[in-house]
């Protein structure tokens, strides 16, 4: 036992021994290869032109952090993501497929539909731009004239007559004339609606489902049993069967068309 006991503690003092040359050999290397130091501060401009550039560099921060829901509400993303998610919750299946499928499958789906208007941006904007064949503000003009065109297409001469008439803007003439901070929001609210409707017909079948199946668990009696247990797997069944996904992608990419 004495003898267990002294080996017991020699390899006590040598797992000791060996973290103080450990904790030595790091701090030494610390000291070889210091780490920089970051500061940031605020000193104060001496300049009009230094004001101006430190507003333009926050302006532009606040543009970039916008820019992804900018683009996700000139897009057809917004249709897409609620036509999913009226499927999933038509289904009763609340948390699959998972949200990060969803909402992927809705930004690749968004990619294929907008990738004709994007080319149309690069090839009269972009291109152009970085060949210091256009301007600024050109390329911006013409970047956002295939955007407009999407838009209007999705667009209800409703929606936008509300938006007009509450900017107290004179009836336009032409789409050349309706400025596009009245555009955007229209477009979205046209596609909040056709969303809508589209999930509404997506429901009916299950809906059909549910019903026979309450009335059927009724008729046998079964008050306790919950109606969804039973047409949580005949909804599943409904939509392999007649390929679903496929009938939802084609169902919104024809809906753009």
């Amino acid at each position: 036992m004495s003898v267990w006991k002294n080996k017991t503690a020699r390899i006590l003092i040598l797992v000791f021994l060996l973290f103080i040359i450990g904790t030595g050999s790091v701090w030494g290397a610390a000291a070889t290869f210091p780490i920089p130091r970051i500061e940031i501060g605020v000193q104060p401009s001496n300049s009009p032109t230094e004001i101006a550039q430190s507003l333009q560099i926050l302006i532009i921060l606040t543009v970039l952090s916008l820019a992804p829901a900018i683009l996700i509400m000139t897009t057809s993303f917004v249709r897409i993501i609620i036509v999913l998610s009226f499927t999933r919750t038509a289904i009763g299946t609340n948390q699959m497929p998972p949200n990060q499928v969803m909402v992927g499958l809705a930004l690749f789906l968004t990619f294929f539909i907008m990738a004709p208007t994007w080319t149309k941006v690069n090839d009269q904007a972009l291109q152009p731009f970085l060949k210091n064949k256009i301007t600024q503000d050109q390329a911006f003009t013409k970047a956002m004239d295939p955007i407009r065109t999407f838009m209007f297409k999705q667009t209800r001469s409703k929606d936008l007559k509300l938006f007009i008439q509450a900017a107290h803007l004179t009836r336009p003439k032409t789409y050349q004339d309706i400025p596009t901070q009245v555009l955007i929001p229209a477009f979205i609210i046209s596609e909040l609606k056709t969303a809508f409707q589209i999930g509404f017909m997506i429901f009916i079948p299950f809906l059909v489902i549910d019903m026979i199946v309450a009335s059927t668990l009724m008729s046998m009696g079964m008050m306790m049993l919950p109606p969804i247990m039973i047409s949580l797997p005949f909804k599943i069944l409904l939509f392999v069967m007649v390929d679903g996904w496929h009938l939802i992608a084609r169902s919104l990419i024809l809906s753009f068309k």
